[in-house]
């Protein structure tokens, strides 16, 4: 096993994490470097609009990885600060900040202790901690980074449809490097197991990411004290149906 498979860093001093490990390696951005940033804008554009966010307003990306997101929105106008674990993501993403575009290395379920007129919290990135109250953590948290007058996102796979539509194994080739992806559920997570190799040498990563619905997700909002004020399924904002739609998007306050 390589150097860079078994590399890990410490949160808070608890155990290290898979996404820790993986969300800072080359290969993640490499496996997904093809990813449709047309269709984030388009989201971003559909979403401010539905907000009506203020002119020149604050915008959390929470999770913000490379920054894509955090970069069109400010391009929109708005004031964004991006935040993410990764130190290599952040580091790649700083290289786009501006006046009113910052980036820095934050733990999410951990307050900023500054208030925003808008936290999102995009393209899955919930649900990735072994205990279930770091997830209400992460959504008090949001909660009080918002506002008096703040929203809200969070933009989620929509559980069902993953289930019904996953596929158990395949082959991904990108940059001369063939990724074989194996997907499955097991105790609650939806379970991505990676494996590749470079110049003879293995490497094996997992993406655990919990199985959340829209029911545990109003539980859990119930108990963080947060209103959900609408959902949609998909990047045009349609309508959520819970069989047919891709996305779960959450709006609340």
């Amino acid at each position: 096993m390589s150097k860079i498979s078994n590399q890990h860093f410490q949160i808070n001093n608890q155990e290290s994490t898979w996404f820790a490990s993986w969300f800072d390696t080359p290969y993640y951005h490499i496996l997904y470097k093809d990813r449709n940033y047309r269709e984030a804008q388009v989201f971003m554009d559909n979403l401010t609009h539905y907000l009506n966010l203020p002119e020149h307003a604050k915008v959390l990306d929470l999770a913000c990885g490379k920054g894509r997101h955090s970069i069109y929105l400010n391009q929109l106008g708005f004031t964004v600060l991006g935040v993410d674990l990764s130190e290599k993501s952040i580091e790649i993403a700083s290289k786009n900040s501006n006046d009113t575009l910052q980036f820095k290395v934050h733990d999410m379920r951990e307050p900023l202790h500054e208030q925003f007129d808008a936290v999102f919290n995009l393209f899955t990135s919930f649900g990735y901690f072994e205990k279930e109250e770091d997830n209400l953590k992460t959504l008090i948290s949001i909660k009080e980074n918002l506002s008096e007058y703040g929203f809200a996102v969070i933009d989620f796979m929509n559980v069902p449809f993953v289930l019904d539509h996953l596929v158990a194994e395949e082959i991904k080739s990108v940059d001369s490097i063939d990724f074989h992806l194996k997907r499955y559920v097991l105790d609650g997570y939806i379970i991505k197991e990676i494996d590749f190799e470079i110049n003879s040498e293995k490497f094996h990563f997992e993406e655990k990411v919990r199985a959340l619905t829209l029911d545990d997700f109003t539980k859990m909002m119930q108990k963080a004290g947060i209103y959900l004020l609408d959902t949609f399924g998909d990047y045009k904002l349609k309508k959520y149906h819970k069989n047919t739609s891709e996305r779960l998007i959450m709006i609340f306050k």
